[in-house]
């Protein structure tokens, strides 16, 4: 994807976050995280677009966490939400293609990085408010989809504070039915997961191996599936159950 289609998407779903969580109210429980409220969804990702736009504007080359939220009454919230979204798209759609800045992921660039990680990160919790409200989610993309899965399996569960482990070498297979080149196989162990694409250009002989979980259905199922926020039986699922319940023990970031 172009990082102007990764903008586009953040735009959107951000804007729908906003809405959902306008429409729910403050004191709204988030399904996928029972610990939080509507206003706790909404000052994390608030947070989380200023914590960005720094990046992007300032080209800030270490790492920094994100800054305390304000003190704001429930009324202030979504207008403060909209506030930093907007900033965010705004920054990355001035940004210069020679941006230098720090990253936590593999990417072709750091304006590509933080662009593609903003999108996930809105859709994701676009779909966390949409849950909380009683929605009908808003369909993702394929494309879009397919890009979030290669994101969480070959991106986030790669580091080195992903729980997704196994005291002996298991495989996963992945493949979004609706996609094209959209397969994964992750060799799990005790060490980080390591994810490669087997299908298409990126073949490689993982292909050919055999998994002892496969999981197939729809790339925006898989999606919302790999983030905890759909259920597993909505997928095919062959092989080894007791990986389901390992990611959805800990697969959660």
């Amino acid at each position: 994807m172009e990082i102007t289609e990764f903008v586009e998407a953040l735009r959107l779903d951000g804007a729908l976050l906003a809405a959902a969580a306008e429409e729910a109210g403050p004191e709204a429980p988030i399904p996928a995280c029972p610990e939080w409220r509507m206003r706790d969804l909404v000052t994390h990702v608030g947070r989380v677009h200023r914590w960005a736009t720094r990046y992007v504007t300032e080209g800030l080359e270490q790492p920094s966490a994100p800054e305390a939220a304000p003190d704001l009454a429930d009324e202030e919230l979504v207008p403060w939400l909209r506030e930093g979204h907007h900033r965010l798209v705004v920054a990355l759609h001035e940004a210069p293609d020679s941006l230098t800045a720090w990253t936590f992921l593999p990417a072709p660039s750091p304006l590509a990085f933080w662009a593609r990680r903003q999108a996930h990160e809105t859709a994701i919790h676009r779909a966390d408010a949409q849950q909380a409200l009683g929605a009908t989610l808003t369909p993702l993309p394929r494309a879009f989809a397919a890009d979030g899965i290669d994101e969480i399996l070959a991106g986030v569960h790669s580091q080195k504070r992903s729980r997704v482990r196994t005291t002996e070498p298991k495989t996963l297979r992945v493949r979004a039915t609706d996609a094209a080149d959209a397969e994964w196989t992750v060799q799990l162990s005790e060490a980080p997961p390591r994810t490669v694409r087997t299908s298409g250009e990126h073949a490689g002989t993982e292909a050919g191996e055999p998994a002892d979980l496969s999981v197939e259905g729809p790339a925006e199922t898989l999606y919302l599936t790999l983030w905890n926020r759909a259920p597993w039986k909505d997928l095919t699922v062959k092989g080894d159950e007791s990986l389901v319940r390992l990611w959805e023990e800990h697969g959660g970031i």
